[in-house]
């Protein structure tokens, strides 16, 4: 290993190998690397949102960062097929638009999304980012976090407010986070956009983390929050294929 860039690559490859949370002391024994280098390596990539502490005192596992590319890096190799065609199918159900939004770095990133043929919707593209604490995705991501993890990343983002109804106070948005964890879903009724409603509920991984949400989102005059709910067990039936298709890499 002759360069920094090359251990800590295979640094994160030992963590995807085990695909579980690691000791440095793991990571020293099966890269025969200085501890002090290895601890200076995980402390970098910590810092860049690669790694993160597990709930486990002492140990660490992939990062929301490293999630976020690669589940970016499987629909880029080919969004036309698996999970293209299951965005498709919830456009044509709800006949709105449909996306798929990750959490970096406080908001959301948005990794794919199949648009409405209305004329009146909001356009963004992939790779767009919106505000967390006032969209479906971002609340839903939000309450999925660990304990810690919300705490501080509750403390670093600006709960600005857009409309009436956006939360801007950090108690509330706790309790709106517990709420949705407590019914499985995430609801948006005008906070980032006075009209515009959507609902998003989780897309799970393979050892059952929230690595990504899915929603749909529409202006409430042409679709209320109601008739959305009436196709909740697609959306929920979607997002458990979406998480299937990511986690296996078969797209």
């Amino acid at each position: 290993m002759s360069s920094a860039i090359e251990r800590a690559f295979f640094i994160l490859e030992c963590f995807g190998k085990h695909q579980k949370p690691l000791r440095l002391a793991d990571v020293v024994d099966e890269l025969e690397l200085p501890k002090q280098t290895a601890h200076r390596l995980i402390r970098q990539l910590e810092s860049m949102e690669l790694l993160e502490r597990d709930i486990q005192p002492g140990k660490f596992r992939l990062g929301t960062r490293m999630r976020t590319l690669g589940i970016a890096s499987i629909l880029s190799q080919n969004q036309t097929v698996f999970t293209r065609a299951i965005l498709e199918d919830l456009k044509n159900r709800f006949e709105e638009t449909v996306n798929i939004g990750v959490l970096d770095k406080g908001e959301v990133l948005y990794i794919d999304r199949v648009e409405c043929h209305w004329p009146l919707r909001v356009q963004l593209s992939p790779g767009s980012k919106v505000k967390a604490h006032c969209t479906a995705i971002g609340k839903l991501l939000l309450a999925h976090l660990p304990e810690s993890q919300f705490a501080v990343t509750l403390r670093n983002i600006t709960l600005e407010q857009y409309t009436p109804n956006t939360i801007t106070d950090p108690a509330a948005l706790k309790a709106e986070c517990s709420k949705i964890r407590e019914q499985g879903y995430s609801e948006n009724i005008g906070e980032d956009l006075q009209g515009l409603v959507a609902l998003a509920v989780p897309v799970y991984g393979h050892s059952g983390q929230v690595i990504a949400g899915i929603a749909v989102h529409a202006p409430e005059a042409r679709m209320s929050l109601a008739t959305m709910h009436t196709h909740l067990a697609a959306l929920v039936d979607a997002a458990d294929r979406l998480g299937l298709a990511l986690t296996a890499g078969n797209t």
